[in-house]
């Protein structure tokens, strides 16, 4: 018997009674809790490690607008460290960064620490692996609950469970849903990104869930709230933005930025000099002005969404939570549609 998965599109939520008289009365924050340090954040909103989305700008406007960036590792340990360290240090701000499950991924997580973060991401494009559980006991050996392990992907109940048995605080959850990520037409494998989220919260575990890809608006946050999230990690709904690393590129058509996928051609091989799987694309996105502007956007979508489920808090959205399945007839109805006549 083949198993239905369902993707954001394919569902909504059921509006209910509400007393909530104005959306300043919803609280969209949320802890990322676990062993290691405890941090709330004012939004659950977090910055990708991307390496045209995550570095200094991005770490310091994420963290000032109530959110947090992962800073990517897709460059040298020293430059890694020295992004982190002028978010920390010189503004005064907070920000995880990203290390990886081989190679120099220890003396990495020492430098990145000595740079005074305490949020380590472990990021592999599959994290439900060998590698992981090793590289998971071995960080918690040398770090203790010093620091707050996120860990991923994973598309799987199976999956999220085996990570936070093997030592990581929050997990990553999606694989493929990206939108210039092609592991699901490249490899075959890969699980809508709702029904990865519904099937997670199922577990008796009780790490933070970070829903990771295939998040298009603000819609979209509240689905996956909805459905067990405690987080969401955006990349192309950030990009583009004045705070992402690369220079602007003005055509006729506009001021425009790079996006690439960490698995795409470009990327690896001005990473590491070589391709090997080819999971990812690049391309350009117009320019959108300050990622405060977009940040503002989505919190208040995120707070209405809530609002009609008359829900206060993250918590009481997923307690109250209705969701129903809409067709295609449903999922053309739902969208702006008069354009189109």
């Amino acid at each position: 018997m083949i198993k239905e998965a369902l993707t954001y599109n394919d569902v909504l939520l059921t509006p209910q009674y509400s007393d909530i008289e104005s959306r300043s009365e919803v609280s969209i924050a949320s802890i990322l809790r676990g062993n290691g340090p405890t941090t709330k954040l004012g939004i659950p909103i977090i910055a990708s490690p991307m390496d045209t989305i995550s570095e200094e700008e991005m770490g310091v406007a994420m963290w000032q607008e109530g959110g947090l960036a992962v800073v990517h590792r897709y460059n040298t340990i020293v430059e890694q460290a020295s992004i982190l360290d002028g978010i920390i240090v010189n503004a005064g701000c907070n920000a995880a960064a990203a290390i990886g499950t081989s190679g120099d991924y220890l003396e990495r997580a020492h430098a990145l620490v000595e740079a005074g973060t305490r949020i380590l991401c472990v990021d592999v494009a599959h994290g439900h692996h060998t590698l992981m559980k090793q590289a998971l006991a071995t960080l918690r050996q040398v770090f203790g609950d010093v620091v707050h392990i996120m860990a991923g992907n994973i598309a799987t109940l199976e999956g999220y469970n085996d990570l936070v048995d093997w030592g990581a605080d929050s997990v990553r959850c999606n694989i493929g849903g990206g939108s210039i990520c092609s592991t699901r037409i490249q490899t075959g494998h890969g699980v809508p990104g709702f029904h990865t989220i519904i099937d997670c919260a199922r577990s008796d575990r009780h790490a933070p869930i970070i829903a990771d890809g295939g998040i298009r608006n603000s819609g979209d946050i509240v689905k996956a709230l909805a459905a067990g999230a405690d987080f969401v990690m955006l990349g192309s709904l950030l990009s583009g933005t004045d705070e992402t690393p690369g220079d602007t590129i003005n055509t006729r058509e506009g001021a425009f930025k790079s996006y690439r996928g960490m698995a795409s051609k470009d990327a690896q091989v001005e990473w590491r000099g070589k391709t090997a799987s080819l999971e990812g694309i690049a391309t350009t996105v117009p320019c959108k002005g300050p990622v405060e502007d977009v940040l503002w956007e989505l919190q208040r979508g995120v707070r209405s969404g809530l609002s009609y489920s008359g829900a206060r808090t993250i918590s009481e959205l997923q307690a109250k939570a209705r969701f129903i399945r809409q067709t295609s007839s449903g999922q053309a109805e739902s969208a702006t549609h008069i354009l189109k006549r």
